[in-house]
């Protein structure tokens, strides 16, 4: 067998192939690509899908940028419009910028709980888009991890600290990420609508860094600038469903054992009239990108997202008996597969993430076999560890039982960090800022 003309019989070098196809998909999913493939900007008129932008026309541009890709997302916008662009913003991201942009106000949000400055960055934002009139034009960055990055309760009976414990509640629930963030939306000032209901009658424009299901667009950053498809039933089906209601603060659990959670802005609301909404990156991208390069060293793709939002271990048994039949079709497969999977921590976690926890579960099933599975986040950051995700193979139980680790014990206590960090197999690519939801990567030979 041949992988780019050399031989790669041996499971390392398979592995390498892995990460190979995995960076290819990262850098087809940067901001910077992204924005140059979508936006145009010619003589003052700013081009955004469908929608054309004549910024002489408006008296004001204010541009509001705040998730996991924000600096980069302003970044990439200044660089399409040109030098002479002036505009003044708000910028709220989980890191402090590299090279601060004039105009611009910057927060260090928190990720994945809130922080003080999350809450700050909202109520600066609400204050500047409350002052906007109809000749104004606001241009949002969205991107992943703005439900928490920018954050303001609804109600000023629920403290900054319930805030964290209902946060902390949800993701720990292993409910799907847009079942959270309905509940998201209906406990915050500014999710499901309601930036968007602040800033009308300005001129809207959402720019879209999508790390959530192409049909759940308003599930972003829990869709501050979009109408809202969830409602306050769903929500309370949600906390019911998940047994939420015992681990939510009581300023929180009161509002659902009264059921008083105030309904969010919905499709033809008179306030969204004058929005427009463009994704530019999403995980279709990653996915595009890994066809190409596992094509490139000659693996057969295959594209299988049935498994979006499904448990860990529910889609690695899926891809791994996907995997297994397509391999009896092409002599070299690669099944490509993107979203995300839900992990339900019990008790206090280790260090990992659900790509980690995915990898070592699939790791205890393939012993021995020809597969090699590689799952990581295109943000860089897996769960709670500096590991974007790993990558196992058939020889991963054996290596590791030779070093005297447990993947059952890792398994359990959801520390998979460590155990992978041990043999060599994390996919550190440091801090992305973008980010398109994750990609696992199941390869047969």
């Amino acid at each position: 067998m041949t992988v780019n003309g050399n031989a790669c019989g041996d499971e390392s070098q398979i592995r390498s192939v892995a990460r190979e196809i995995f960076q290819h998909a990262l850098e087809e999913s940067s901001i910077e690509r992204g924005f140059s493939r979508n936006l145009r900007c010619e003589q003052g008129v700013l081009k955004a899908g469908d929608g054309l932008y004549d910024l002489a026309s408006f008296s004001k541009t204010f541009v509001v940028s705040f998730g996991k890709g924000a600096h980069s997302s302003l970044e990439a916008l200044i660089s399409r419009l040109g030098p002479g662009f002036k505009a003044s913003g708000i910028v709220c991201a989980p890191t402090p910028p590299v090279a601060p942009v004039a105009g611009f106000r910057y927060f260090e949000g928190g990720h994945p709980m809130p922080n003080h400055e999350s809450v700050r960055a909202a109520e600066a934002i609400l204050s500047a888009l409350d002052s906007l009139d109809e000749r104004s034009l606001v241009i949002y960055l969205l991107s992943g991890g703005g439900s928490a990055i920018v954050e303001k309760p609804i109600g000023t009976e629920i403290s900054f600290a319930d805030l964290v414990e209902t946060y902390r509640a949800l993701v720990h629930s292993g409910a799907p990420i847009a079942q959270i963030n309905a509940v998201r939306k209906h406990l915050s000032a500014v999710k499901g609508g309601r930036m968007a209901r602040a800033a009308a009658p300005a001129r809207q424009l959402s720019i879209l860094i999508s790390d959530v299901p192409d049909n759940a667009l308003d599930s972003l950053a829990s869709g501050p600038t979009m109408p809202d498809s969830s409602t306050t039933g769903q929500c309370y089906d949600i906390v019911q469903r998940f047994n939420l209601l015992p681990q939510l603060p009581e300023s929180v659990r009161k509002l659902f054992a009264m059921r008083t959670l105030e309904e969010t802005p919905k499709a033809g609301d008179p306030l969204f009239e004058r929005a427009q909404w463009y994704p530019v990156l999403s995980n279709l991208s990653a996915r595009e990108a890994a066809v190409e390069r596992a094509s490139a060293n000659g693996f057969a793709p295959r594209i299988d997202n049935s498994c979006d939002d499904w448990d860990y271990r529910k889609a690695a048994d899926y891809l791994l008996e996907r995997v297994r039949e397509l391999r009896n079709q092409d002599a070299r497969v690669c099944l490509i597969s993107g979203g995300e999977v839900t992990v339900t921590v019990d008790g206090k976690p280790g260090a990992g993430g659900r790509n980690q926890q995915f990898a070592l579960y699939c790791a205890e099933r393939i012993q021995g076999e020809k597969i090699c599975v590689l799952s990581a986040g295109t943000d860089g950051i897996d769960g709670n560890s500096p590991a974007a995700g790993s990558v196992a193979d058939g020889t991963t139980i054996e290596r590791a039982m030779k070093m005297g680790l447990s993947a059952e014990a890792a398994l359990q206590s959801f520390d998979a960090y460590p155990f992978f960090d041990a043999l060599g197999d994390t996919l550190m690519t440091g801090y992305t800022g973008t980010n398109v939801r994750d990609v696992r990567l199941l390869l047969a030979w």
